[in-house]
């Protein structure tokens, strides 16, 4: 797999340039925005719907959001009726797990059957191979206007499929031990050659979305929750297709390349962070602060106000270091602005 992966990772300036902007933005989100707690609860809430509806219809669901919002909040009063319905609630369970326990969700053969069992978990029909391995073939098909059925990609078969998804799991684990590649190669990596593997009767698109999920907050990329990226990749189904395809018709061959999934995926993120960036720069971010940071910003008016001067008109009620740090926030969503520097710095209401 090292061998196979060193040599399809073939990587443009184009690709690099891709990645760099979206770590910029990786450690913006992290050094300069906290969204208060109630805010991300919503947020979190809302992309939760948006991701399940998203991916379930790239699947072949008709639900819309609403009506996905409508079955998730019923659901503890009423088991889902009919196989949209079924898939949708499986979805938002597996996600909403990955969303608040990701920290400490590993990146394991038993982990991964145990998600496709909760993805497959309210599925009637599916019952008997949930959590399993395919014993079939299951070949990717594409269905003309005719009916005609026509193969469009051939996993692997079933007897290689746990040595191969053994190998790229360890192939992952190791790597993102040494750190030596940069995550987002990886992830485009392993999504590919699990897709490409197809290791489950059912499921597999789906389970891959979520997969993509949890290995970006593993990576540290933590505003994931907070805007969906189902929702971004079916606004661009055809392009996902096309770009799979691409690179699934030269896999396992001496010309294999990764480079049109991995554009493919960083153009997702691209967009992912352009509409995380919206989240920052609302017309009135004050509506964003902490309680911290908002006590701070209530108190500016025409004057300028150093430090220590803030401090005491919050009776000291907030760590020096922590006012520090609501201070420059406050700065980066451009509410105030910093004037001078070392001990006659001073800021100003913008």
């Amino acid at each position: 797999m090292q061998n196979r992966f060193a040599k399809r990772a073939i990587l443009s300036q184009e690709i690099l340039q891709k990645i760099a902007q979206i770590d910029e933005f990786k450690g913006l989100w992290k050094g300069s925005l906290r969204l208060n707690p109630q805010t991300l609860g919503r947020l979190k809430r809302s992309v939760l719907i948006t991701s399940t509806g998203a991916s379930t219809r790239i699947e072949g669901s008709k639900m819309s959001d609403e009506e996905v919002a409508r079955l998730i909040a019923g659901l503890r009063s009423a088991p889902p009726k009919g196989r949209d319905a079924e898939e949708v609630a499986g979805y938002a369970d597996l996600l909403g797990r990955i969303f608040n326990h990701w920290k400490t969700l590993k990146i394991t053969e038993g982990q991964i059957l145990h998600f496709h069992k909760i993805l497959l978990n309210f599925s009637r029909k599916d019952q008997a191979h949930k959590g399993k391995y395919k014993i079939t073939d299951n070949k990717v098909v594409m269905r003309k206007e005719s009916g005609e059925e026509v193969v469009i990609f051939e996993p692997t078969p079933p007897y290689l499929t746990k040595k191969e998804m053994d190998d790229v799991l360890f192939w992952l684990n190791g790597e993102m031990e040494k750190r030596e590649t940069h995550s987002l190669i990886l992830i485009a990596n392993f999504i590919f050659e699990f897709l490409a593997i197809h290791p489950f009767s059912d499921g597999n698109g789906r389970l891959s979305r979520a997969l993509t999920t949890l290995l970006l907050l593993k990576a540290g990329y933590t505003y994931v929750p907070y805007v969906s990226l189902d929702e971004i990749i079916e606004e661009r189904k055809i392009e996902y297709y096309l770009a799979l395809r691409k690179t699934q018709s030269k896999h396992k061959t001496k010309q294999e390349d990764i480079a049109p999934w991995l554009n493919f995926l960083l153009e997702a993120l691209l967009e992912q962070i352009k509409r995380a960036k919206k989240i920052m720069e609302k017309d009135q971010p004050e509506k964003l602060l902490s309680e911290k940071q908002l006590a701070a910003y209530q108190l500016f008016r025409d004057d300028t106000l150093s430090v220590s001067e803030i401090s005491g008109l919050l009776k000291n009620s907030i760590p020096m270091a922590t006012l520090k740090q609501a201070l420059s926030r406050l700065a980066n969503l451009r509410l105030i602005e910093k004037i001078g520097s070392g001990r006659g710095t001073r800021y100003r209401k913008l």
